[in-house]
């Protein structure tokens, strides 16, 4: 293919290095140095993630996890824009400013769906086997350059706000990864039988309702435990999904994957476990009460469980 998942993650590597070593540079940041290791290092993991022999990666994890568990990051300096410049710059752009952000789900579902088996000379033009990940950082990285031009910016910028934005989320940009990893450990360690025998306990396992039922409200559970999707989604998809939704019941695989993630996303809206979705926006925000970003998404994380459960079932049928 012309483009990979590799590509994306070789582009997101390089950034985040980039913006690392504009860390190491601000001495108004106390903690430069550990700050800018941190964020080398992660840097490091997506740009030679796929070269890097597992036990050395591992040990990196340990060194990221070693610098902000002992308090080695801190916010640095930006030398951002004056408050009057961004307000020359607002009404200079207008609504012209969505565009950037616009482009990137309109080009990611383009990709998805028009570009599904597209070959250029015999080569794919994007990564067949993740295409809605490659379409999304192709969408990103269209909507960096035309934000670009149209702001008359230097690539130099970009990376400073890039470094800007993880430095504001800090450790917590990790915990996808981690996660994820953590919920790969769970499925091997067996918790997802566990699981299996748990749920054959409780409810009907012949009732294709329940089984559903049980798949989605549990992704949302452990993703509440766990923090993210990703690490519920191996655990709940190996003790439910596989054995009863998918080889029982014959349910389109794609459908179980699809909307089981968006059910385990409805958990991730009502936990502080999820804290670079809900604890780090009310740090951003100065809220009061750190906890009001949950409080205010959980009807609607409610509503959404309930209709992801019953789209599943429908589409079960």
């Amino acid at each position: 293919m012309f483009i990979s998942l590799e590509d994306v993650y070789i582009f997101l590597g390089i950034i985040t290095i980039a913006g690392s070593i504009y860390t190491f540079l601000d001495r108004k940041n106390s903690r430069r140095i550990t700050s800018g290791l941190f964020y080398c290092l992660y840097g490091v993991t997506l740009l030679f993630g796929k070269v890097i022999p597992p036990f050395y990666m591992g040990l990196l994890a340990i060194v990221l996890v070693l610098i902000a568990g002992f308090g080695g990051l801190k916010i640095g300096s930006y030398n951002e824009a004056s408050v009057e410049e961004r307000q020359n710059n607002r009404k200079r752009l207008g609504n012209k400013l969505f565009i950037p952000a616009l482009l990137i789900p309109i080009l990611t579902v383009a990709g998805s769906v028009g570009l599904k088996g597209v070959k250029i000379g015999g080569t794919f033009v994007l990564d067949q086997t993740s295409l809605t990940l490659v379409s999304l950082g192709a969408a990103a990285f269209i909507a960096l350059i035309v934000g670009l031009v149209m702001t008359k910016n230097k690539p130099g910028t970009a990376i400073k706000e890039s470094r800007r934005l993880m430095e504001s989320i800090g450790w917590a940009a990790v915990l996808p990864q981690l996660l994820a990893t953590l919920g790969t450990v769970f499925t091997t360690a067996g918790v997802g039988t566990v699981v299996s025998k748990l749920v054959g306990n409780v409810i009907p396992t012949h009732s294709l309702f329940w089984v559903v039922f049980a798949y989605c409200i549990g992704m949302a559970l452990f993703t509440m435990i766990m923090g993210n999707a990703f690490a519920a989604f191996p655990v709940m998809t190996a003790g439910i999904a596989v054995p009863l939704l998918i080889n029982q019941f014959g349910v389109n695989a794609n459908h179980v994957a699809a909307i089981g993630m968006f059910a385990g996303y409805c958990g991730t809206l009502m936990t502080p476990m999820g804290a670079n979705f809900n604890i780090v926006p009310a740090a951003l925000l100065d809220l009061k009460d750190k906890y009001q970003v949950i409080k205010v998404q959980v009807p609607t994380a409610l509503i959404i469980l309930g209709v992801n459960t019953l789209l599943m079932y429908l589409f079960s049928l």
